[in-house]
């Protein structure tokens, strides 16, 4: 339970590059920033906006400082432990090197549901913005049955976000450079659309609609700003990427530092417009508020059009980084034995997991389809967060264990960066509610049981003994 994993094994070439099946180091500094802004610029303004502002009021744009705060400290840490350790494992294989096995894989099941999870949650909006799409262009809408998540106007089963899922799927099967390229693409067009709603926004603006600023008090702005943290969840999909990126420990944290200075600014700028062009009494849930807004603005369809189409193109990005995450995570994992082998297995000619990210893919489109959004998004900020409190905690460890480490890149102002980073996802944790806490503590019993049934037995290391 307390044995690591040599940091050796997985800094010197990859723990995925032996001959033969390994993954390929295929990806860039600017594909990997882009795979960081795909996988988070989106899932907090196109999907969680309307559910967030009727917590916060206004200050839902603090709840957006507070949680950039929390995940820009965070940010470093990760890019320290990146840039030492550059594995698909991200998280889980820097537990591995720095809190030994049982912690690591906890932190493990902590990521499969932040990105499983996360997943299903930005695939429940897309539905509601190709309803958008398709009124304004055709004039008709899917049945609310159909186009909604359960619980939300009349839904009862997402098929939009079920055939979503399965796109992003096919895409990935093809193979890491191609899905890479599509999601550079994807990104820009979304950043495009995010700033023609800032500028269309801005001649609509009117402070008073910022009084008051917090009128569920700081209690709504925490609320919020655990719920929206789930955006961020970019930081750890780039370090997913570890055995597939081009001179990792350079490429790592440029990366994550890069990626990171873009969603905050564009998150803030668009919470901004938002809340002030328009009541916060207004924000009713539907996730498709940025179009309504657009439209009320302008008067016009083409707006509303143009931010709808955005929006589909936007969701499909961050579905398909985070899949990919998740795939990766479950690859490492069942690589140290951790899982059943099955996930491991890389097709020779795509050199990409194959069977794991259909296994994948099947589950997260139940999840999409049958669960509403908020239950999804407060979980996921619960297993980001837990992941990015021990992260920081590695960073502190491996420094007192390994200071002899080369390090690409290092936390400034040590330890006071990373204490800070463990307080803010504590508190962000406190603000959950209790049916999260829940879910998430009947998720960890299962991880446990699964801990000494199979996986203790199975691990690589055990063997090594």
């Amino acid at each position: 339970m307390l044995r690591t994993k040599p940091i050796g094994v997985m800094a010197s070439k990859g723990e995925g590059e032996e001959a033969g099946g390994g993954l390929r180091r295929t990806i860039g500094l600017f594909q990997l920033t882009m795979f960081g802004v795909g996988a988070t610029i989106g899932s907090g303004i196109f999907v969680i906006l309307g559910d967030a502002v009727p917590k916060a009021g206004p200050g839902v744009i603090l709840s957006f400082i507070i949680a950039g705060i929390t995940a820009a400290l965070t940010a470093l840490c990760y890019a320290e432990l990146a840039s030492t350790i550059p594995s698909s494992g991200s998280s889980y294989s820097f537990t591995y090197a720095t809190m030994g096995e049982m912690v690591a894989y906890m932190i493990g099941w902590c990521l499969l549901l932040e990105y499983g999870i996360s997943s299903s949650a930005i695939a429940v909006g897309w539905g509601q913005y190709l309803n958008e799409l398709s009124f304004d262009i055709l004039g008709v809408r899917m049945p609310a049955a159909i186009a909604n998540p359960p619980g939300v106007n009349g839904g009862i089963f997402n098929l939009p976000a079920v055939i979503l899922v399965l796109m992003c799927c096919i895409l990935l099967l093809r193979g890491t450079k191609e899905s890479a390229k599509v999601n550079t693409i994807m990104v820009v067009i979304k950043i495009s659309v995010l700033v023609m709603f800032i500028l269309i926004g801005l001649t609509a603006f009117n402070s008073s609609n910022l009084h008051p600023f917090m009128p569920m008090g700081m209690a709504g702005v925490g609320a919020a700003a655990s719920s929206i943290f789930f955006s961020y969840i970019g930081i750890d999909t780039i370090a997913t990427a570890g055995e597939e990126v081009k001179d990792p420990k350079r490429t790592l944290p440029l990366a994550i530092l890069f990626s990171l200075l873009i969603v905050t600014a564009v998150y803030v700028l668009v919470a901004i417009i938002g809340v002030g062009t328009q009541p916060y009494t207004q924000f009713n849930g539907n996730e498709a508020g940025l179009v309504q807004i657009l439209r009320r603005i302008t008067g016009a369809t083409w707006p509303g059009i143009i931010l709808a189409l955005g929006a589909v193109i936007s969701i499909f990005s961050i579905t398909l980084v985070t899949l990919y995450g998740q795939t990766r995570i479950l690859y490492t994992m069942a690589k140290d034995g951790m899982l059943p082998a099955i996930f491991a297995k890389v097709d020779s000619h795509t050199h990409t997991p194959r069977k794991n990210t259909v296994i994948v893919g099947t589950l997260v489109a139940i999840a999409a389809a049958l669960l509403p959004l908020d239950v999804l998004a407060d979980l996921t900020s619960m297993g980001t967060l837990v992941a990015f409190a021990i992260v920081s905690s590695g960073v502190i460890i491996l420094r007192r264990t390994r200071p002899d480490l080369p390090r690409g890149f290092k936390v400034p102002l040590y330890p006071l960066f990373p204490i800070l980073s463990i307080f803010f996802c504590l508190y962000l944790i406190a603000d959950l509610s209790s049916q999260t806490f829940t879910l998430f503590a009947v998720w960890l019993t299962f991880a446990l049981i699964f801990y000494f049934a199979y996986s203790m037995k199975h691990s690589k290391l055990e063997k090594t003994e």
